[in-house]
């Protein structure tokens, strides 16, 4: 095995349960969005983009949808003989097993996929974020500070700050404070969760850390401090593009319809980075007759009979004779028959809203409708 420069190692076990019954069977990495994509694409893909062949894919709650959905990693062109994907999941050793601690006890864990591969450095990734980010740019910044360790940063309205990890630094990009979620922010420069770390530093920190009894073995809570702490070199790198991590059903219906419109906040078009799947190869989208469509994204296998505006409609759903789909997301497979009336909501995979069933609401004051995969909603249960 040849000499990596640089590896990933995707942090994808995440429950995400404030996605209500969009995780309740799969790990939000793998909740689908956008159509065609589930959210660890963005990362995935950026990986692809950025020539970081060689990625680690921790997985952890109910990660078998997530484990056939990777496969050999082929779909995002990371099935190299010498690199590709690999996915490691939490595992037994003869003093027992037990679900990753924290972020950094999950790298922890699987040290040996870093020395095995041998790196000068190490790309921490969340697989559970919607963004297009170009990892080799960063890593340049990192070499050209001689870094230690290089934390992406974006600038975030001063009401939303302390919901972050807020960094403060001096004019040549150096970290001179990192403070959790603060109650009273001196800046509002917030952590990415993405990090390029130099590798011998990084597992020698992550050992230390593991034996650490007060540690509860976190990047932000703990690594990052201690590094600060010792005087490392710790740098910044500012990204300025579209970034989500979609943690709440409002916020998924929200970035979703950020997705819409002529002029969308993020381009799923763009040629010069684009956004793979592993998405089923499917029969070419439908529109009946008496079917209309007006500013969506329509996934292959759909067919549409009714009506859709302002919606996305993911692989194989179906909209019946009738029926009126808007501002909804329509996860694959997602079926509303005839008559029914389906507005501000989000349908679960194969999930199914019966015939002349009204779902939803226009009234922006209500929480977004929302039914789980293979939920069927009948008359009086809407």
């Amino acid at each position: 095995m040849s000499k990596k420069e640089c590896i990933a190692m995707l942090l994808a076990g995440g429950q995400g349960s404030r996605l209500g019954v969009l995780t309740k069977d799969v790990a939000k990495p793998a909740v689908s969005f956008g159509g065609k994509y589930r959210i660890i694409d963005f990362a995935l893909s950026n990986c692809a983009n950025s020539g970081i062949d060689t990625v680690g894919v921790l997985t952890q709650y109910r990660p078998y949808l997530l484990h056939s959905y990777l496969g050999t990693g082929g779909a995002w062109n990371l099935d190299e003989s010498d690199g590709g994907v690999s996915i490691l999941p939490p595992y037994a050793t003869q003093t027992g097993g037990a679900w990753y601690a924290g972020t950094a006890d999950a790298v922890t864990q699987n040290i040996g996929f870093i020395e095995q591969n041998d790196p000068e450095y190490v790309l921490i990734l969340s697989g559970d974020q919607l963004y297009s980010m170009d990892y080799q740019a960063m890593l340049e910044n990192h070499k050209r500070h001689e870094a230690d360790l290089t934390v992406a940063v974006m600038p975030v309205p001063w009401e939303e700050a302390s919901r972050f990890g807020i960094i403060t630094q001096d004019e040549d990009e150096r970290i001179v404070k990192f403070t959790e979620k603060p109650n009273k922010p001196d800046s509002n420069l917030a952590s990415m969760g993405i990090y390029i770390f130099n590798a011998k530093l990084l597992v020698d920190t992550l050992n230390a850390d593991a034996v650490d009894n007060t540690s509860e073995h976190d990047f932000g809570n703990d690594i990052i401090p201690k590094l600060l702490a010792d005087g490392k070199r710790l740098y910044t790198y500012e990204y300025n593009g579209f970034w989500r991590d979609v943690g709440t059903i409002s916020s998924y219906h929200e970035t979703s319809m950020d997705l819409l419109g002529a002029n969308p906040d993020f381009d799923l078009f763009d040629v010069k980075a684009p956004i793979m799947s592993n998405a089923s190869t499917r029969p070419p989208a439908y529109v009946g007759a008496n079917g209309s469509i007006d500013d969506c994204l329509v996934g292959n296998g759909c067919r549409i009979y009714g009506k859709a505006v302002h919606s996305i409609l993911s692989t194989d759903s179906f909209v019946g004779e009738r029926a009126i789909v808007e501002d909804s997301v329509l996860l694959p497979g997602a079926s509303v028959k005839a008559g029914a009336h389906v507005v501000r909501a989000i349908l679960g995979e194969n999930s199914i809203v019966e015939e002349d069933v009204v779902l939803g609401s226009v009234d922006q004051t209500r929480d977004t409708a929302v039914i789980g995969n293979d939920v069927v909603v009948g008359k009086g249960e809407e």
